[in-house]
């Protein structure tokens, strides 16, 4: 994707309660992690101050609302996103071809090419499996569903999607080039899925095809985050890579 970094391509999820302990978690990463993410209990617990005062240090800001809503709300949400110095912003491909189209206006009419905010559609959340989307009532298995709405969010010009790694070869080979591919539900070998679904290891994931991916309990809870955090980093700088950014 012209003119965007993917920095060393971790995303650290500061998957905490309150200003003070992100913080800390913040400090204790370090430089270690190109990126930091801010969740929906964190910006609920902090607000948006946390992510300008972040940005305005210099940290590049995944924020992860995971927006789902009418076209015009989005729109306005997205720029205001922007507007905080945020550099990626997560909405739900379910949201429709309207709602995504309205983000990414906003989005790309919110700063420079090189700089500005780009926009990420959540296929399937990692949380979900097939018997999860059946209880929903979504349609087909779920490599089908993320690559569909994956296609879905290309066309209507989001910048990427988020995804689960299993999915990532297949979108790898279905979606534009330099097209972003942002996956959660990465654990090493030794550590617990959690809640997520569908995982696998950094090294995997990237080599299937992801860009860049998001880790939050295995350095969250590390006695060391900033050496735990390195090792992701560098075991991603050894992975062969799929395709993309």
């Amino acid at each position: 994707m012209s003119g965007f970094d993917p920095g060393n391509r971790l995303i650290a999820a500061l998957d905490v309660e309150d200003r003070a302990r992100a913080d800390a978690l913040v400090a204790r990463i370090g430089g270690a992690a190109g990126w930091l993410k801010i969740g929906l209990e964190l910006f609920v617990a902090a607000g948006p101050e946390l992510v300008r005062d972040y940005a305005a240090a210099g940290r590049r800001i995944m924020l992860d609302l995971k927006l789902h809503d009418i076209p015009a709300t989005v729109g306005r949400a997205t720029a205001r996103a922007a507007g905080l110095g945020a550099r990626l912003l997560t909405l739900h491909a379910g949201g429709g071809r309207a709602m995504i189209e309205a983000a990414a206006a906003a989005a790309r009419s919110a700063g420079g090419e090189a700089d500005r905010l780009r926009v990420l559609a959540v296929t399937v959340l990692t949380s979900m499996d097939q018997r999860d989307l059946d209880e929903v009532g979504a349609r087909g298995p779920v490599e089908e569903l993320v690559v569909r709405r994956a296609l879905l969010a290309a066309e209507a010009g989001a910048d990427g999607v988020v995804a689960s790694p299993r999915e990532a070869a297949a979108l790898r080979a279905a979606v534009p080039p330099g097209f972003l591919i942002v996956t959660p539900g990465v654990r090493g070998a030794g550590d617990a899925a959690g809640d997520q679904k569908r995982v696998m290891s950094p090294a995997e994931a990237r080599a299937a095809g992801a860009d860049m991916i998001v880790v939050g309990r295995p350095i969250r809870d590390a006695a060391d985050p900033a050496a735990a955090a390195a090792a992701i980093a560098a075991e991603l700088a050894g992975a062969g890579a799929g395709a993309g950014a």
